[in-house]
C-alpha cells in the first residue's frame, strides 16, 4: 500500500479493499459483492465503510 492508496474492508462481504485516496462521504462499490458503499472515515490511511442503502425500482408488477 502506497501513500496515494487507502485499505477497508467490506462490511457485508469482509474483502479487503484497496482504494485510490478518498474522502468521507465518497462512494464506491465492492468488487466481490456488487455493494455500494460510502467512506464514513479516514484515519491512518484506513477507511471506514458503511453499506448505502439502496431503493428497489418499482415497476408496477
Amino acid at each position: 500500500m502506497t501513500s496515494d492508496t487507502l485499505a477497508g474492508t467490506c462490511p457485508e462481504c469482509e474483502t479487503d479493499l484497496t482504494v485510490p485516496t478518498m474522502v468521507r462521504g465518497e462512494t464506491l462499490v465492492c468488487p466481490e459483492c456488487m455493494l455500494t458503499l460510502r467512506v464514513e472515515d479516514v484515519c491512518e490511511g484506513r477507511i471506514t465503510l458503511h453499506m448505502v442503502e439502496t431503493r428497489l425500482r418499482d415497476w408496477g408488477q
